[in-house]
């Protein structure tokens, strides 16, 4: 098994690097002038996608032209799907709620605090949970089961997080469902299916980086946060802290699983 090599996985780490921060420090400005912090939901998407664009064109050349293709294109598709969702789905609606309790407690300039602890801290997380794209687009080995095993992954992930998605907003469409928790088709088996669905992607894309041993060691970190945050960080734990006082939504949660799907609880 041939190593990555060296030079070019220090060039396009620093390029992913810059990309990610590029597009938070525009979404910032955006943000700043609208008064509207939560459009970094809609940068998070769009700098993976950024991500996945400057290291498929640094790593010409380096990586086996079949696998730097697909892993970019996964991550480009994931990544535009999700902010175009979230962008849709916030249209005409004002600050996220999250944002604006963190920026009330904000110690000194509101401003720069939302700089550091919201779009920085989301670029770095991008740069980190993107390393297994970084690294598979450089590796020189033709696609292996593994890698093929991580693609049909990442799509049943994409599958099940847009599903989710589109069902959760027909729903919400119908005034009939107003005050109403959404416990029907994939929302039934798991109160999370688009997180879950995030998962999959996560570990997907990490497994087509695992054609050596050195880089599966190097890129795990990058699915092991990603899941972090998505059931014990700023995913299910705060969804789930906001919706706790609704009515209805203690039975929902006695029946139904919090993450890994599963058919719903009988209840008495």
């Amino acid at each position: 098994m041939t190593a990555v090599d060296a030079g070019a996985l220090g060039v396009v780490l620093a390029a992913s690097a810059a990309a990610a921060l590029a597009v938070m420090l525009v979404a910032f400005a955006i943000g700043t002038a609208k008064g509207l912090h939560r459009i970094v939901d809609v940068a998070w998407g769009l700098a993976f996608a950024a991500v996945a664009v400057v290291a498929w064109s640094l790593s010409a050349g380096h990586g086996d032209d079949l696998r730097r293709t697909l892993v970019a294109l996964a991550t480009l598709v994931w990544g535009l799907r999700l902010a175009t969702h979230i962008a849709r789905r916030g249209r005409g609606h004002g600050e996220d709620p999250r944002y604006a309790r963190m920026l009330a407690r904000a110690p000194g300039n509101p401003t720069l605090y939302a700089l550091r602890k919201v779009y920085l801290l989301q670029g770095a997380l991008v740069w980190l949970v993107s390393l297994p794209v970084q690294f598979a687009v450089l590796l020189p080995e033709p696609l292996e089961a593994t890698a093929l095993l991580g693609l049909a992954l990442w799509a049943t992930g994409v599958a099940f997080e847009a599903v989710g998605d589109h069902q959760l907003a027909r729903f919400k469409a119908d005034p009939a469902h107003r005050g109403l928790i959404m416990d029907r088709g994939l929302w039934s088996w798991t109160r999370h299916p688009n997180y879950f669905g995030d998962f999959l992607v996560w570990w997907g894309l990490y497994l087509t980086a695992c054609a050596t041993w050195q880089t599966a060691l190097l890129t795990v970190v990058s699915p092991l946060v990603m899941s972090g945050l998505l059931i014990w960080g700023s995913g299910k734990r705060l969804l789930e802290a906001h919706m706790a006082g609704r009515p209805g939504y203690a039975a929902y949660q006695a029946r139904t699983s919090g993450f890994f799907p599963r058919p719903p609880r009988r209840t008495a």
